[in-house]
């Protein structure tokens, strides 16, 4: 048995490794390219952080990383259909590219993205069936469980895409969400599960080092929809994988809460700006500069220290949930979602007192 989880830690440094290298050795020859072909970021938007061309391509790496790697070294296993989910990564990755070069319709984006969606719901079985209790819900009929599962894949996957505005956060984040998913599947000893999260991770760690402040190349929406495509994933067989255990019942009680907790950073931000956009009259996919990163930096903080306190709030999460496991998954949901609006909060806090040059109370306010 020593042996055996000897040679499973083994393993996956090995992916780790194996995705990281590639990734890290194929970003340089995209720099090449990219300045060659005078591929740049689009420096006339206004919510551009940078003043000078930077590529946006480095999606590509972590696509070829994570696909070579899942493909030689991650188990076949009936737990995950693999075939489905390179479809929709490839799928995802030809929008993406072409996103990211030329510009797509916000409209075929979104017919694109909901097929992708319901080829990993319906034929790949990757759905929500059961929802543990949480606000009364327990069994899902099929084509609410179908249409639910849609809807949450397309929320994530866009999320991680609207936290891509400054240097590291969304590969930061991606790392954070796909390691804790790999360490959670080998505790329920889903090792085939945890060998594509591994993956992810690798690969996004080795694009990370080029991503840091200040930033050589971007991951474009090639990358960031990549990630947030298998962090849903991920999500999902979480979730469902842990109520399959021998004897039906939970391996983690906690698994909806620590999901959320896992991706509470991006999905509350996306629900945040959405509903303040809809609140103001305007179409919810219109651009703004109005996502918490923006308004961090609009204190005075830096890309990397942005990304850093977003980070340790993530974790922090995390742990709050472990920790306290045994208040329940409702409880412990509302709380992850209390400890999101209140950090909201403070920031709008601070923005209103430099503003006025006064900490006031009252600017906790108005």
């Amino acid at each position: 048995m020593e042996f055996l989880h000897n040679y499973t830690f083994v393993y996956y440094i090995f992916i780790i490794a194996v995705s990281l290298i590639i990734t890290s050795f194929a970003i340089p020859s995209i720099l090449h390219v990219a300045r060659f072909r005078h591929l740049y970021d689009d420096l006339g938007h206004f919510r551009k952080e940078h003043d000078h061309g930077i590529p946006r391509l480095g999606g590509v790496a972590i696509f070829v990383g994570f696909t070579i790697t899942s493909l030689l070294f991650c188990m076949t296993d009936k737990s995950l259909p693999i075939n489905y989910l390179l479809t929709a990564c490839i799928i995802l990755f030809a929008m993406g590219i072409k996103d990211d070069l030329s510009g797509v319709n916000s409209n075929t984006k979104f017919i694109i993205q909901l097929v992708v969606c319901a080829i990993l719901v319906v034929p790949g079985d990757i759905r929500l069936t059961g929802m543990y209790g949480v606000f009364g819900i327990y069994e899902l009929p099929y084509f609410l469980s179908v249409i639910l599962s849609v809807l949450i894949i397309m929320l994530i996957v866009n999320a991680f895409n609207l936290i891509d505005g400054i240097d590291g956060l969304a590969a930061t984040t991606g790392i954070i969400a796909n390691g804790a998913f790999a360490i959670l599947f080998i505790y329920l000893k889903q090792y085939e599960l945890a060998a594509v999260s591994v993956a992810m991770a690798g690969s996004v760690l080795g694009f990370l080092k080029f991503n840091l402040s200040p930033a050589k190349i971007f991951m474009g929406d090639t990358g960031s929809l990549l990630i947030g495509l298998i962090s849903a994933v991920m999500a999902m067989k979480f979730i469902q994988v842990n109520m399959l255990t021998p004897d039906k019942l939970p391996g983690i009680y906690e698994a909806p809460a620590l999901t959320v907790a896992i991706l509470i950073g991006p999905i509350f931000d996306t629900i945040r700006v959405f509903v303040i956009r809809i609140a103001n009259g305007v179409s919810p996919f219109t651009a703004d500069r109005n996502h918490i990163h923006h308004r961090m930096l609009k204190l005075g903080l830096t890309h990397l220290q942005t990304t850093l306190i977003l980070t340790a709030a993530n974790v922090a999460t995390i742990l709050m949930v472990l920790i306290l496991k045994e208040y329940g998954n409702t409880v412990l949901i509302l709380m992850v979602i209390g400890l999101s609006l209140v950090f909201n909060w403070l920031i709008t806090f601070f923005l209103r007192s430099k503003q006025r040059e006064s900490l006031a109370l009252r600017n906790l306010f108005v």
